[in-house]
């Protein structure tokens, strides 16, 4: 975990602990946003041990620079801080009030029949040299990317899963964490479910304990940029219209 300095790190590393224990932890998104709250706060409120209404307001006030959206990711780590904090007595802050979003204008791109031919043909001819890590890629690539199309599970979902939460016998997925649920449960195509079985079976040729079943290095799971960067290296191939895969 990244090391916090400022007066309130003793809370924000019993609110890290919680959602840790309780599997509602993101590195990737909480833990930058916590890290970046903290030194905020060490250098705009020195020594200052207790957590003040200035100090949630001051971070998640809407900066020139960024739209409502951008504010809102940044400020809704510390707004679960708050309500965390508020439960247990341990401040009387309140959550502050965010910008509204604007309405977005980008228009998903409907994929074609020869697109999709296409791009899950890239992902079965990747290249590169035969490390562990490409190794591990161009086995992973193919079957993710499937799962995404077949099951309409998130990008985050997909990546978060662990191997426990995959049943390879009845083919169904147990999503912990995702947007708008607390857990579902995915039940996939015979297909796909052959697929993920085959995949399984070579992966642990590679990863034999691994944690998650996409695998990164030191047995943890692969944050957003690795599916964005594979899914551009392949689709700028594809077409020249944007597109970009569902986190």
């Amino acid at each position: 975990m990244t090391e916090f300095v400022s007066g309130i790190a003793p809370l924000i590393k019993r609110f890290i602990a919680f959602r840790v224990a309780s599997e509602h932890w993101n590195v990737t998104s909480y833990e930058v946003c916590m890290r970046l709250f903290d030194r905020y706060c060490h250098h705009r409120y020195p020594g200052e041990s207790i957590l003040t209404q200035q100090m949630v307001d001051g971070w998640c006030a809407k900066r020139d620079t960024e739209s409502g959206k951008s504010c809102q990711t940044r400020a809704y780590p510390i707004i679960a801080f708050v309500k965390y904090l508020k439960s247990r007595g341990l401040t009387n802050v309140n959550p502050p009030k965010l910008p509204k979003k604007m309405r977005s204008t980008y228009v998903p791109h409907a994929f074609s029949e020869d697109e999709l031919r296409r791009f899950f043909n890239g992902c079965d001819t990747l290249s590169g040299p035969l490390t562990k890590q490409n190794r591990i890629r161009n086995i992973s690539i193919p079957v993710f990317f499937r799962l995404l199309y077949s099951s309409g599970v998130r990008t985050t979902e997909a990546r978060l899963l662990r191997c426990e939460d995959v049943d390879l016998e009845t083919g169904v997925l147990n999503i912990r964490l995702s947007k708008g649920y607390d857990q579902h449960f995915v039940v996939l195509h015979d297909s796909m479910l052959q697929l993920m079985r085959e995949y399984d079976k070579a992966i642990a040729d590679i990863f034999p304990e691994r944690t998650y079943f996409f695998p990164a290095r030191n047995n943890s799971f692969h944050d957003n940029s690795w599916v964005s960067d594979n899914f551009r290296k392949i689709w700028k191939n594809v077409s020249p219209c944007h597109a970009v895969p569902t986190r």
